[in-house]
Formats: structure tokens, sequence, C-alpha cells
């Protein structure tokens, strides 16, 4: 009898203490979540990423797309912080520097180049000078005049004329949203609104309610049998999915259908968190993938939060995922605020993430996330 009581006061206290050191930690995420806590966290990583560049040079060309999705988050932080250095780094070390130019060679028309148009399009709303969009209207009055009537199956170079890839739905259609917003030409938002839905009726999965990254991985199966969806690949449409509702009208005749795409995807993003805050490089596949990820992470806590602060998602039911998602990446931070446990350039699922992986695309997600954060009600 005295061993029974005995095993059932051990059991209440081991109960006791999972209780409580779940509390615990619940009120540590909590914490992070603090407006303070997120701006300081963000000043932390924007400075180490700037600071990186001026010391070492650029990883990637400055019109490049990994420095186009930087390029994002800086110039949400700058905003959300009121520290106009990061304003005037954007105008002068890229803007400026670049004269404010998309390539002209082969690559103009493929979305990851014109992905710095959506930073000259955001200086643009702020300084009203009209070189910083020209060469942009030029590029997105060619799209306009073409037919884009090929099929989207990879081939024949189809990602320098097509949004072929789902990566291209963060780089394409922001860009010539804002541009709408910049010019007052709706004819801009019409066009990549008309692509969106090219490209989603082609890659999105309606059953899985996930994108394919490209025609490529139609047909191949991940080592559990289940279809291959890239973790990255998802964030970079629900990213882009924001970042164009953003900057379309609240009338604008197709924006249900964004927001019923949006549901259903965040629905599934949702279930598909892992224990530790992130989503693994391989959604649907975990296991063979047990790395911790924070580039796809980082988008996730950004749509997942705008979709909160936006009132499509329901609080209760979303803030724990995106409170468990900031501290997959706050955890991921070093203390020089360097983001880690990036997966690198690349098209697919990657086993094995190191945690002193860095990217410059993540650093925006980051940012991104960030500014979101910063609008959540306690």
């Amino acid at each position: 009898m005295k061993r029974r009581k005995f095993y059932l006061v051990l059991f209440s206290c081991l109960l006791s203490f999972v209780f409580c050191e779940s509390y615990a930690q619940n009120g540590r995420q909590a914490d992070q979540l603090r407006k303070t806590a997120v701006m300081e966290v963000m000043k932390k990583v924007a400075k180490w990423q700037v600071d990186s560049i001026k010391q070492h040079g650029w990883r990637h060309t400055e019109d490049d797309w990994t420095n186009g999705t930087l390029y994002t988050g800086l110039m949400a932080y700058a905003q959300a912080s009121g520290d106009r250095s990061y304003l005037d780094f954007l105008r002068t070390s890229v803007g400026e520097k670049l004269n404010w130019q998309i390539t002209k060679d082969s690559l103009r028309y493929f979305a990851d180049f014109y992905c710095v148009g959506q930073l000259y399009s955001e200086l643009y709303l702020l300084d009203k000078k009209p070189e910083m969009i020209a060469d942009l209207r030029q590029l997105a009055d060619t799209l306009l005049a073409r037919p884009h009537s090929e099929s989207l199956e990879w081939i024949n170079k189809i990602n320098r004329r097509e949004w072929a890839w789902c990566d291209a739905l963060f780089m394409g259609p922001p860009t010539l949203a804002l541009l709408a917003k910049a010019t007052g030409n709706t004819h801009y938002l019409d066009l990549s609104n008309k692509l969106w839905w090219k490209s989603t009726a082609y890659l999105y999965d309606p059953a899985e309610q996930l994108f394919y990254r490209d025609s490529r991985f139609f047909d191949r199966r991940e080592a559990n049998g289940k279809k291959v969806f890239w973790s990255r690949g998802n964030g970079w449409v629900m990213g882009g999915m924001v970042r164009l509702l953003d900057n379309m009208p609240a009338n604008y005749p197709d924006r249900p259908k964004y927001i019923r795409l949006f549901k259903e995807m965040a629905g599934k993003i949702k279930i598909l968190q892992q224990a530790d805050g992130s989503w693994r490089t391989s959604l649907l596949d975990p296991d063979s993938y047990p790395s911790k990820e924070t580039s796809g992470t980082a988008f996730y806590c950004y749509a997942l939060a705008w979709g909160i602060n936006q009132k499509i998602l329901d609080a209760k039911a979303y803030l724990p995922t995106v409170q468990q998602a900031w501290h997959a990446l706050t955890s991921s931070i070093t203390n020089t605020g360097m983001l880690g446990h990036v997966q690198p350039i690349g098209n697919k699922a990657k086993a094995e993430i190191k945690a002193d992986d860095t990217e410059v695309y993540a650093i925006g997600g980051f940012l991104l996330a960030g500014t979101e954060l910063m609008k959540l009600k306690p």
C-alpha cells in the first residue's frame, strides 16, 4: 500500500514537472513575441547582414534574386524601426549603383532578375523619382505585350519567359503589383493576376494543398512514397501571396480566390510543422530530412502572422504555430547576429542543414516575419 502511494505521489510530481516546464517554455516563447524583443533581434540580424556586406562584399550580384529577397526584408525593417540608414544603404549601394536598371542580358525576363524591382518601386513610393522605376516599366510593358501562351513544362528555358516554377511567385507577382501601385496602371496588376493563376493551375496540387517546385517533380516520390513538395518553394508561394495581397485593392475581383488559396495552404502548412517549430526541407517526408531549416520557416512565420493580423486566420489556432516558428528562428541566431540553419541555394529538399549555413534570402524572410510579429496584438 505504501509503495502504491509512493508511486502515485511520484507520478503526480512528474506530471507537475512536465506541466510546469511546458508552461515555462510557452512563457519564454511568448516573451519572444513582445514588440521590444522582436525589434531587438531584428536589429541584431539586420546589422549583422549589412555589416557583412560592407566588410566582406556581396555574396551575389546586387540584382540577383537572393539579394532582391533580402531587400524586401530590409525595407520592411527600415520602415518598422524608423532607421533611415537602411533606406540610405538601399538607395546608394543598390539602386543608384545599379542605376535603377533590370539586367539587360538574356535573363532580363527571368522573374528572378526582376525581383529587384520590388525595391525600386518601394523606394519610388517614398521618393517619387521617376528614374527609379523607368526601366522596370519598360520591362513590364514588354511583359504586357506578350501572349503568355506557352506551356509551363520545364523545357526550352521556359523560366526565362514564364513563371514556370513556384519560386517565381515571390519574385514576379509582387514586383508587378508594386509597380501598379507606384504608377496607378492597373494593367500591371491584372497581368500579375493572370500569370499567378496560370502558374497555380499548373503547379498546385489541390489534393495536397501544396505547390510542386516545377514540372520535373510531378512524378517523383520521397523515400516514404509521398509526393515531393519542397519547403522553401512553398514558402516562396505563401510569402509572394502575402506581398501581392498587401499591394492589391481590397475590392479587386479575384482577391477572394487568393484568400481561399491562402487559407487552404495555411491549414496544410500548420499541420506539417515539426516539434522544434521549423519545417523540414521536404514537407511530406520529414523523417528523411531531419535537419532544422530556417528559410522556409521564415516565410511560413511571415505569412501566418500576416494572416492573423488580417483576421484571415484564427489567432487562437495559429498563434501557437507562429510562436513556435519564431522560436525556431531566433534560436538559430548566433551571438553575432547571423541567422543559421539555412538551406543553401537549390531547387529541392536537402537532408543536412548546418548551424552555420546562412544566406541573404533567409534574412529577408526573417525580417519580413519580424515586422508582422510587431503588429500582433498581445
